[in-house]
């Protein structure tokens, strides 16, 4: 439920829209598959790896291990500062939505109210992050399944008013929007709206069971979501015309409507736009809790490994390490920015900073995952002895880099081309901050590549005790 919540969020409640405005539903189907294919090879790659070391800070752990000490400083910080800024953005978005319902409050009120909520709820413990992303998750899943329902019942006019619904398919309606630019440009959208999905391997270090759980929920977790975007996109490829103005909202109010709102509205649901807003509240502030947990949890980690001051790794007596969450939620005050620069405005460049350092991170699971396999059998271990063995290395790792390296490098090509300096600095500033931590770090550490044959394989030592265990109770070895 953790990995489903923190990718179900206004990227698909909201941005989906601007999609198939953009590349049309058939163009935004393609797309969407595409990097859900990606994804689904990252997933596999992460889930060998984290079955195998299950740690609280799996990305940098992984990357320092497998690749180099300086590149996994430089993907644990990234890490870091990716969702501690989506935690900022997550905020604004919230005040934006709230002002549907109370419009002369102003959008800063509402940040640092969610803001307390969330550091609250963290503050208290692991499991009550759990709990709390456990209910919000389950709301926008019931929501989904709903729209689908309701969607499925107006294409087969069960339901609403829809007459034909093979009219926005049919030849001569543009299914294609825009061709193969447009489809590569809804590349960058969906690629965004996937991100979260790699929590899994964050909460995998405080999981009762990870080396039963990780593999489970690689296995299912992906498909699941995948017929959620995907049917989601077809349904309202179907009863909404690309053309249709509401998909073309612009500024605040493409976080305070939804092309859901529309569907259930001609399905003749009442408070069908106070219900989703709704909804969308509810995603947000799942993502801002998610974000709060996995960025909190790197920074103790990097803590832990000598990257970060060491008082962010200090737990209380609930295991929660206070330092670190306190550190991060310090971020989410550029929420307050909203009073400053206006609710969209900060909302469209804290959203931009953190997309890049998302698809870095996927970059670092790619690349370690590739290495860690090398080093697996270059040390003499046998594959079958993992708890979860990826089906398609290398060919995975190898697509999901390169498939990784063309979104990243047209992150914003838009903007390059028409020469819009500021839009570019907003959407490409992340690369060279991750590139300089590298840098900067290699040359002062003078930190090499790990060889194959000394890479570091051992998983924590209650994670093999309670292994042995379950294997002397069960007779089935890991």
């Amino acid at each position: 439920m953790i990995a489903i919540g923190g990718s179900i969020g206004t990227g698909l409640f909201v941005a989906s829209g601007g999609s198939i405005a953009q590349a049309g539903p058939g163009g935004a189907l393609v797309a969407f598959a595409a990097v859900g294919l990606m994804v689904y090879l990252l997933m596999q790659s992460l889930g060998e790896m984290t079955a195998k070391i299950p740690v609280a800070g799996s990305f940098q752990t992984f990357a320092t291990r497998f690749v180099s000490p300086s590149f996994g400083f430089a993907i644990g910080w990234n890490y870091w500062f990716n969702w501690a800024i989506t935690v900022a953005a997550e905020l604004v978005a919230a005040g934006i939505v709230m002002s549907f319902w109370l419009p002369d409050v102003p959008g800063w009120v509402w940040a640092g109210a969610f803001l307390a909520v969330l550091t609250l709820l963290n503050a208290m413990s692991a499991k009550a992050f759990g709990e709390g992303e456990f209910w919000l998750a389950l709301i926008k899943v019931v929501t989904v399944i709903a729209f689908i329902l309701a969607g499925v019942l107006m294409i087969f006019v069960i339901l609403g008013s829809h007459t034909d619904p093979l009219a926005n398919w049919t030849e001569g309606k543009d299914v294609f929007h825009g061709g193969w630019i447009s489809i590569v440009a809804v590349f960058m959208i969906a690629g965004f709206s996937f991100q979260g999905i790699e929590l899994v391997g964050v909460a995998a270090g405080e999981a009762k069971d990870p080396r039963r759980e990780v593999p489970k929920a690689v296995r299912t977790v992906f498909w699941r979501i995948m017929l959620f975007y995907i049917g989601a996109i077809f349904i309202i490829g179907t009863l909404v015309p690309f053309t249709d103005p509401s998909l073309l909202a612009s500024g605040e109010a493409d976080v305070a409507s939804s092309p859901f709102t529309l569907v259930f509205e001609r399905a003749g649901i009442a408070f069908a736009a106070a219900a989703m807003n709704a909804v969308i509240l509810t995603a947000i502030l799942s993502a801002g809790n998610s974000g709060l947990y996995a960025s909190t949890r790197m920074l103790y980690s990097m803590a832990h490994d000598g990257k970060a001051p060491k008082i962010f790794g200090r737990t209380n007596k609930r295991g929660v390490p206070m330092a670190a969450l306190l550190a991060t939620a310090g971020v989410g005050l550029f929420g307050f920015l909203t009073a400053l620069i206006g609710q969209g405005a900060a909302y469209a460049w804290l959203l931009n900073v953190s997309g890049l350092c998302g698809f870095i991170v996927w970059v670092g699971i790619a690349v370690s995952h590739y290495r860690f396999r090398r080093g697996y059998k270059a040390q003499g271990f046998d594959l079958s002895d993992l708890p979860y063995r990826a089906p398609l290395f290398p060919l995975g790792p190898i697509v999901a880099f390169v498939m990784l390296l063309a979104v990243i490098a047209g992150q914003n090509y838009e903007a390059v081309a028409a020469g819009r300096g500021l839009e570019v600095l907003s959407a490409y500033i992340g690369l060279p901050l991750f590139l300089g931590l590298w840098l900067v770090h290699r040359l002062v550490t003078k930190s090499k590549v790990v060889k194959l044959s000394e890479m570091d394989l051992s998983a924590p030592a209650d994670i093999e005790e309670s292994a042995k265990v379950r294997s002397a109770r069960t007779g089935v070895t890991n």
